[in-house]
């Protein structure tokens, strides 16, 4: 009789009989390639890796969805961290506008892990159904938002000019150098730390949320903010991640084949963002998220 390996104990708690009889090997190889695909489209969509990657494996492939969630914060950075030296390097990414709101987050996103691991302890169904529920408001969000490539500031906060946050980047289309400011910071703090908070409930990252409110509520020019977006995750999903670890959610088989394929494509990701048109992007995303909130779901429902 064949040996109880890692990935039968990975596959016994929401798999499905039949893939338990594939080669083990199969599994980190079909990660690798669906996590490159996610870090490509992460990337030129501004929403992370963790976004697509949670909804996506925990719906399509037979893995519990705690070591998803764990997976999924490591992907977010992951990504990141890989996209951050090609976006630093086009002065897109801004480290004074990035570094406040990553605190704040960061230290919501210890608070948020707490509260996902203890819901999972109850009943996985219930991360599973409220992950659905969330991957579907993603998509209303990103089809009600309309981004401004350079929104109109209010000028006089006072927050902003106390961090110095502002800056200037070359606009890759036009060659004109766009000079840039933030307003309502106070505003735009208050909601990264509800971002945080369920960054950690749900291991997603949140460069879902944090482009629309660099963007739409503190006026953030779009391409700065997909670009310092990366910082935020990289702050954010660390401080989550730890928790995760630390309770034993965090499987390197795993995670190791998810962060090469991550990394990788969020650094060809980061080389087309610049002279990107992201409108087909963004709708092929929209219809990716859909389709995987509405499987979290159905598995929550037991369908």
């Amino acid at each position: 009789m064949r040996g109880f390996t890692l990935f039968d104990f990975l596959l016994t708690a929401s798999g499905p009989e039949g893939a338990q009889t594939l080669v083990w090997w199969v599994w980190p190889l079909l990660l690798f390639v669906a996590t490159f695909l996610i870090g490509i489209f992460g990337v030129l969509a501004g929403i992370g890796g963790g976004v697509l990657f949670v909804p996506l494996v925990s719906s399509f492939f037979p893995f519990h969805i705690d070591f998803v969630r764990g997976a999924g914060l490591f992907i977010a950075l992951s990504s990141a961290l890989a996209a951050a030296p090609s976006l630093l390097r086009a002065n897109l990414a801004s480290l004074k506008l990035a570094l406040p709101v990553a605190l704040v987050a960061s230290a919501f996103s210890i608070v948020g892990a707490f509260l996902g691991l203890w819901l999972s302890a109850l009943n996985p169904a219930y991360i599973q159904g409220s992950l659905g529920t969330l991957i579907l408001g993603v998509v209303v969000v990103m089809l009600v938002s309309k981004k401004e490539d350079h929104p109109n500031i209010r000028p006089g906060d006072q927050l902003a000019a106390f961090f110095q946050i502002g800056g200037t980047y070359i606009e890759g289309s036009t060659g004109n150098r766009v000079e840039w400011t933030v307003h309502r910071t106070k505003i735009g703090l208050l909601m990264f730390a509800v971002v945080g908070v369920l960054a950690g409930v749900f291991g997603l990252g949140a460069g879902w949320a944090n482009v629309p409110v660099f963007n739409l509520v503190m006026g953030v020019p779009v391409k700065v903010a997909v670009a310092t977006s990366g910082f935020v995750l990289s702050i954010t999903d660390t401080t989550a991640a730890w928790i995760y670890l630390n309770k034993g959610a965090v499987l390197p088989i795993l995670v190791v084949p998810s962060m090469a394929g991550i990394m990788v494509g969020a650094k060809i990701g980061a080389k087309l963002l610049p002279k990107s048109k992201p409108a087909m992007i963004r709708k092929m995303v929209i219809t990716i998220l859909l389709i995987a909130g509405c499987r979290s779901l159905f598995k929550a429902f037991g369908i």
